[in-house]
């Protein structure tokens, strides 16, 4: 006799062995969620959701890599879009009832310095989903993404990462993408954060450009360093707001930056 049977058989009751409740007792059991259901044409079927995520599987087939990055510089090459993926997915999903949610994002920020001095922000992200059947039951996974960013979109994009990353591992999808083992990267040296005497010289520089200036006065602004005072080309103080808004001028004949 488990502790319900022994509580009831305390109190002088007996238990309806059908609904688990007093068999003397007044209210009704609780509804089945489920009880009035009648699948439509479109419906999935109401498999546990391990069931129909492999069901989602066995339609996914290999995704390739048909989208294109091009600089038009000296960087060209072929990556997997993330829409595609959700392209795949979206409709097999549909289908079979399964819905990705995302219920949990931790995040990490740090700010990074390029090859070319620009600034930019890194967010990591580690999301936590719920992978949910057609009946309610949950599968929970975990993914990573990282991103860089100039502006503010580095949080967007490194999630857009971790939902492509379940997707392609979580589902097992072949990628054909070169074993991690087979590279061997050896780790260099952060690059150190600019200090405003560099700034200034790259201002100063005839090959910047005016696109570049005005990257540079967004850099500045996001570090708060605009207000920051240097020797100009003639040597007086001035600060670098001031100082790229001239040269910016100067090379564009009067524009503001």
């Amino acid at each position: 006799m488990g502790l319900r049977e022994n509580a009831a058989a305390a109190a002088g009751r007996q238990l309806d062995d059908q609904h688990d409740r007093p068999a003397d007792a007044d209210s009704p059991p609780l509804p089945d969620p489920m009880a009035d259901y009648e699948p439509g044409d479109d419906d999935p079927e109401m498999v546990p959701v391990h069931l129909a995520w492999l069901r989602v599987r066995r339609e996914i087939r290999a995704i390739g890599k048909d989208s294109e990055y091009d600089d038009h510089r000296n960087t060209r090459y072929n990556y997997r879009a993330a829409d595609t993926v959700v392209q795949y997915f979206g409709p097999v999903t549909l289908k079979h009832g399964v819905n990705v949610i995302p219920v949990r994002t931790d995040t990490s920020y740090s700010t990074k310095n390029t090859k070319s001095g620009s600034t930019m922000r890194e967010c990591s992200v580690t999301v936590t989903w719920h992978i949910m059947g057609p009946t309610g039951d949950v599968i929970e996974a975990q993914t990573a993404g990282e991103a860089l960013d100039t502006s503010d979109k580095a949080t967007t994009k490194a999630q857009t990462v971790a939902l492509r990353n379940l997707l392609l591992n979580g589902g097992l999808i072949p990628t054909g993408e070169r074993d991690p083992d087979a590279d061997r990267i050896e780790r260099g040296v952060e690059a150190p954060a600019r200090t405003p005497e560099s700034y200034r010289d790259e201002i100063l520089e005839r090959g910047t450009s005016p696109g570049r200036l005005q990257q540079i006065s967004y850099e500045l602004a996001n570090l708060r360093m605009l207000g920051r005072k240097v020797q100009n080309e003639v040597g007086e103080p001035e600060t670098l707001d001031d100082l790229g808004r001239r040269i910016y001028a100067e090379r564009t004949g009067g524009g503001d930056a």
